[in-house]
């Protein structure tokens, strides 16, 4: 076998691990879920009577596509609970994850801008909280956010305020827990954007009479827009879909839809609604993803 054709082998061999990862992880089991959002609820173990089952074979799913309907998809588009949850969703989440860009921006260029010897130091202390357990850093906020917590005593020990604030229970509760589980995700891929920008850029425009600040929004925050956006569909895909925060640190009056798709699942026992409510959840976050991607090959066309 020459080197060529083994090359050529290693290279599909390759390029087959991660395509076969997602169909494995991720193609399959959205069918599955997609198959049951079709499906009927019934009172027993599975809670639902499929539409199609596969022993049935391309013949049998031609005979029951007669049956096929959209009914759960029309439930959800008609109850406004679902709309709700999913605009409520949405709002929460572009709001946490503009306070996360707000705090993350200064983070990651005040480490970008730090000597060489302490970036590998700043650089850990952004990751460390990732070594504990996601659950046990939100439910640490519970205590100090709480009206009898660590927030309130020192704010009324330093005479601030007279009684205790009530936040737990809010939606200031929950952009606070969003912020600070996935600020690492926003600091990172800016840093790593603002780490590797030619310092002489700035010393050029310095030069030509360009203020700090003028230097500033003219050329480090145009370079720095494709870490931004990254932060951004970071914090934000997985914020939409959030349900750990909203459930320990939200009040019973939080709608949002990852919360709502658990109470269907598990509670109402509904998975055909449950499953109709994940799909159009996962087309929903499709859309940014995809824009993200066109943004990336344009950029890489312009590059060129």
């Amino acid at each position: 076998m020459s080197r060529n054709l083994l090359g050529a082998m290693l290279k599909r061999i390759v390029i087959l691990v991660p395509y076969t990862w997602l169909l494995v992880f991720f193609l399959i089991p959205f069918l599955i879920v997609f198959k049951i959002s079709f499906s009927t609820a019934e009172i027993a173990m599975p809670p639902y009577s499929p539409v199609f089952e596969w022993a049935d074979g391309l013949a049998g799913w031609w005979e029951k596509a007669k049956e096929f309907s959209f009914d759960n998809y029309l439930w959800i588009a008609d109850d406004p609970l679902y709309r709700n949850a999913y605009l409520t969703s949405v709002w929460i989440a572009g709001t946490a994850t503009l306070f996360t860009l707000l705090i993350g921006y200064p983070l990651a260029y005040g480490m970008a801008r730090a000597p060489h010897s302490l970036r590998p130091i700043l650089l850990m202390l952004v990751i460390l909280p990732f070594w504990t357990s996601f659950l046990i850093r939100v439910y640490a906020w519970i205590g100090i956010l709480k009206p009898e917590g660590l927030l309130n005593q020192v704010l009324m020990a330093l005479g601030l305020i007279n009684e205790p604030l009530i936040i737990m229970g809010t939606n200031s509760a929950i952009y606070v827990g969003i912020v600070y589980s996935y600020l690492p995700f926003m600091v990172l891929p800016i840093y790593a954007t603002l780490e590797k920008m030619d310092g002489s850029l700035i010393e050029a425009a310095q030069d030509l009479g360009c203020t700090p600040i003028s230097a500033f929004w003219k050329i480090t925050l145009p370079l720095s827009i494709p870490g931004i956006i990254a932060g951004c569909m970071l914090v934000f895909i997985p914020a939409v879909g959030e349900f750990v925060i909203p459930d320990l640190l939200g009040g019973s009056q939080t709608l949002m839809i990852g919360r709502t798709l658990w109470m269907e699942f598990f509670a109402n026992r509904d998975w055909p609604v449950s499953s109709a409510v994940a799909v159009i959840l996962l087309l929903i976050l499709v859309v940014p993803i995809a824009w993200f991607q066109n943004y990336q090959a344009r950029q890489t066309e312009k590059g060129r």
